[in-house]
C-alpha cells in the first residue's frame, strides 16, 4: 500500500518539520520529545514496514501510553512526514565544486543507500513535496550541482528529477530482491531449482531465437562469487550501476547540446 505525504494537518506538519513548536516554560520536564518519538517510529518501520506502524506500536516501543504521544505529534500522518524528512537528513549533499556529473552520481548513490537502510521510504509516494528542512536543503544542493552549466531552471529540475526517479525505480527492484527470501521463505537457488527442469519442457529454441542466442552467450549464467549475496540482488546492483552511467551519459549529451557551439553553422 502506498502512503502519501502531507495527509495530516499542514500547519502542524510544518510546525513539526521545522521545529517551531514552543515547549512549555513551566511544569515538569517532559519525558518524551518529538525526536524520540520519530526515532522509535523509524526503527519500527525499518524492521516491519509502514503497514506495521501505528501510534500504539510507537508508544509500546517507548514504554509509554498511546495518548501521551498526541501531546507531541497529532497523528500518524504528521509523524510520517517528520520520519521521512529526518531520514533525508542522512543523505550526503552533492558538492557543486566536484562538477555536475560527480554531484548527480553522489546523490544517486546516497539515495540508493538510503532506500536499503530504510526500505519503507519506497512505500511513500514522492509526488508531493514534504516542504521540510532536510528535503529542501537536499533539493537545493542537488540543483546547485547542475547550476551554471547552461541549463534553464526548468531543465535543471527535470535533470535532477530524472536521476532521482531512475534511482528510486532501480532501488525498488533491488530491495524486493534483497527481501525475497525473507518474505517468501524460498531462496533464489530453491526457486530456480524448482523451475529450470520444468521450463525445459515448454521452452522452444526456434520460437525464441534471440533469447536462445543471448542465453548461449552466457548472459543468464548465475556466477557464484563466494560473497553469499543472492544472485538477484547482485544482478540488481549491476543493473543500477550500468543504468546510472547511461542516464548520466544522456545528461552529458543534453548538456553538450546546450552549449552555443553545439548549434553548428
Amino acid at each position: 500500500m502506498t502512503e502519501y505525504t502531507g495527509r495530516g494537518d499542514p500547519a502542524r506538519s510544518l510546525e513539526l518539520l521545522w521545529g517551531t513548536r514552543k515547549r512549555p516554560k513551566r511544569g515538569p520536564k517532559p519525558g518524551l520529545s518529538v525526536e524520540r518519538i520519530v526515532r522509535a517510529a523509524i526503527e519500527l518501520a525499518d524492521a516491519d514496514g509502514l503497514a506495521a506502524l501505528s501510534m500504539r506500536r510507537v508508544a509500546d516501543q517507548l514504554g509509554v501510553g498511546t495518548m501521551s504521544l498526541y501531546t507531541y505529534v497529532p497523528g500518524k500522518a504528521e509523524l510520517l512526514d517528520v520520519m521521512l524528512d529526518t531520514v533525508l537528513g542522512e543523505v550526503g549533499r552533492p558538492d557543486a565544486a566536484a562538477g555536475w556529473r560527480a554531484g548527480l552520481e553522489r546523490r544517486a548513490r546516497e539515495d540508493w543507500a538510503l532506500y536499503h537502510r530504510h526500505p519503507w521510504v519506497l512505500q511513500v509516494s514522492g509526488v508531493r513535496a514534504l516542504l521540510g528542512p532536510n528535503e529542501t536543503e537536499l533539493f537545493d544542493a542537488t540543483l546547485g550541482a547542475v547550476s551554471g552549466i547552461g541549463l534553464s531552471g526548468r531543465e535543471m529540475v527535470l535533470v535532477v528529477s530524472l536521476v532521482a526517479g531512475y534511482t528510486r525505480g532501480a532501488a525498488q527492484g533491488a530491495v524486493e530482491a534483497a527481501h525475497a527470501e525473507q518474505r517468501t521463505g524460498v531462496s533464489d537457488d530453491q526457486w530456480w531449482t524448482a523451475r529450470e527442469p520444468l521450463l525445459e519442457r515448454y521452452f522452444d529454441a526456434e520460437r525464441y531465437p534471440t533469447v536462445t542466442s543471448v542465453a548461449a552467450s552466457g548472459a543468464f549464467e548465475r556466477p557464484d562469487d563466494g560473497s553469499g549475496v543472492a544472485y538477484n540482488l547482485a544482478e540488481a546492483v549491476d543493473a543500477f550501476e550500468f543504468g546510472l552511467q547511461r542516464v548520466l551519459d544522456g545528461v552529458d549529451a543534453f548538456v553538450a547540446s546546450r552549449r552555443p557551439e553545439a548549434g553548428g553553422g
